[in-house]
């Protein structure tokens, strides 16, 4: 008879515990990561009434609770506004160690920067991964993000886009501007000047480096076809003067600016001594018609410059020495080279900074290759539609990104994008064997078995999502249920209790 009130109380204690489980998972519901228990149950050893060996006069001795299983099924994903927040599709755990390096396994990727470039969850924990710099790279880690900096790139190449007008006068020019950058990341103001030549669909150029001029370039040109398309790149060059002379004078010639050395005759260009040292005449123009001459200084033989379009600025100046007479002549002529469209190289002087520029100061001008940018001379407007080089300067952290892979990626505030680090996962042979730590966070067990780490998506491994959170797997319809399976399990429990003890007051009343 005893047995019955035992069996009855032990159903009371299984009920108790399993309400305790119950409401647990409920009070949890939304508890980010958090994984629900359920209680299983098993019937106590049985004894004989008979005394025989036989099972069919077996009384049970009541229930127990024989394990609270932690159910590891995956719970909603919640979208949120902050990047490192970051959730599991699939199987795997975040890794995160404590200060004193304990590691903790948990569903949670509420993850923040902490004031130390950390990645941390919401105890203060350093998740763990790969770091891609430093000299932790190959090693799983606490992920620092702590002095990342995108190193500047110096540019090596650079291309415009535009539309120079076919229709321009002969000397106008046009302006290209734009940054170019050091290998210190300083920033470099390029100007690139088109000029119109006197001949048809001829532009030269000239380019400048914080107003310095460019020391050498490979072509001085470009040429258009009758539609409008770059044709021909073009390099033009004097040859050495001739001179007659009656005394003993010399002219030693330096080329100003190269861009608009185009000849469009086989003439040779002649210039003559009057009777006077200011009395410099142009004997033949070598077909440049609005060709002028700027004397040096008055009253000596001192320097002759050439104004070949006739629109300011002298593009050929002669330096004279010794002694010149009336009619001594200095004659020369312009070589031209015209190629299919390449690019071209402009070299500068050295930067007062004493960085770098392009290669030892020598940038290309991208005009043929895949990424070049389309210059044309169509009859309108001209007009700059696009620029680009390959230059930036250096950047800090602006924002992050997580990709599936778990790659963190951080775009700087020069444009650029990197990837930082990897979060890592861990897995167990027997999940169901963690030990449930407080905080959203599980320990291993030698039940559990050690932890097996890789990358998200790899060797079984869940993939993971940014700017999402896991949240609770706590079913309550479900819970309800068993809220109420509970309840009436523990009633009747008591009942079997209660009706025990009416009977052995039964008994103790024969007595009476």
């Amino acid at each position: 008879m005893g047995s019955a009130v035992w069996a009855g109380i032990s159903g009371l204690s299984s009920s108790s515990k399993q309400l305790d489980v119950i409401a647990n998972n409920i009070a949890n519901v939304n508890t980010i990561g958090y994984k629900a228990g359920k209680t299983f149950f098993a019937d106590v050893l049985s004894q004989s009434i008979s005394g025989g060996s036989s099972g069919s006069m077996q009384v049970g001795r009541g229930v127990e609770v024989t394990e609270v299983a932690t159910q590891f099924s995956s719970g909603s994903f919640e979208t949120t506004g902050n990047a490192t927040d970051v959730s599991i599709d699939g199987d795997g755990f975040f890794m995160v160690n404590d200060a004193d390096g304990g590691t903790y396994y948990t569903r949670a990727g509420a993850f923040h920067m902490d004031s130390d470039g950390y990645l941390i969850d919401t105890n203060g924990y350093k998740v763990q991964g790969y770091n891609f710099f430093g000299s932790s790279q190959n090693t799983i880690t606490d992920i620092s993000l702590k002095n990342v900096q995108s190193a500047p790139q110096v540019s090596t190449t650079f291309s415009i886009g535009a539309n120079l007008d076919a229709e321009t006068v002969t000397g106008e020019t046009f302006n290209s501007t734009q940054t170019l950058y050091d290998s210190l990341g300083a920033k470099h103001t390029l100007d690139v000047t088109f000029m119109k030549t006197e001949a048809n669909n001829y532009w030269g150029y000239t380019a400048k480096l914080d107003a310095v001029s460019a020391s050498a370039q490979t072509y001085s040109g470009l040429k258009f076809d009758t539609d409008g398309n770059l044709e021909y790149v073009y390099s033009s060059s004097i040859g050495t003067p001739t001179i007659t002379t009656a005394g003993t004078g010399d002219a030693t010639a330096t080329v100003n600016q190269e861009g608009q050395l185009y000849k469009d005759t086989t003439a040779a260009i002649v210039l003559t001594r009057g009777a006077d040292a200011n009395t410099w005449t142009i004997t033949g123009n070598g077909g440049y018609a609005n060709m002028a001459l700027d004397l040096g200084t008055v009253g000596a033989d001192d320097s002759v410059g050439i104004d070949l379009d006739g629109a300011g600025g002298n593009d050929i100046t002669f330096a004279l020495s010794l002694v010149w007479a009336a009619g001594d002549t200095i004659s020369f002529s312009i070589a031209q080279t015209e190629v299919a469209p390449a690019d071209i190289n402009i070299t500068f002087p050295a930067l007062a900074n004493g960085a770098t520029i392009g290669s030892s100061n020598t940038v290309s001008w991208d005009l043929a290759g895949t990424t070049a940018l389309n210059i044309s001379q169509y009859a309108s407007t001209s007009v700059m539609k696009s620029l680009s080089n390959d230059g930036y300067s250096s950047g800090l952290l602006k924002s992050l990104s997580i990709d599936k892979d778990g790659i963190i990626g951080g775009f700087f505030t020069n444009g650029q994008t990197s990837s930082l680090g990897q979060i890592v996962l861990a897995d167990f042979d027997n999940p169901w064997g963690l030990k449930k730590m407080g905080s959203n966070l599980f320990g291993e067990t030698v039940t559990s078995g050690a932890s097996i780490r890789n990358v998200p998506g790899a060797s079984g491994m869940g993939s993971v999502a940014s700017n999402s959170l896991e949240m609770s797997n706590t079913d309550v319809a479900t819970e309800f249920i068993n809220m109420i399976t509970a309840q009436k399990a523990y009633q009747a429990s008591a009942r079997v209790v209660t009706t025990q003890d009416t009977l052995m007051q039964e008994l103790m009343n024969i007595k009476r």
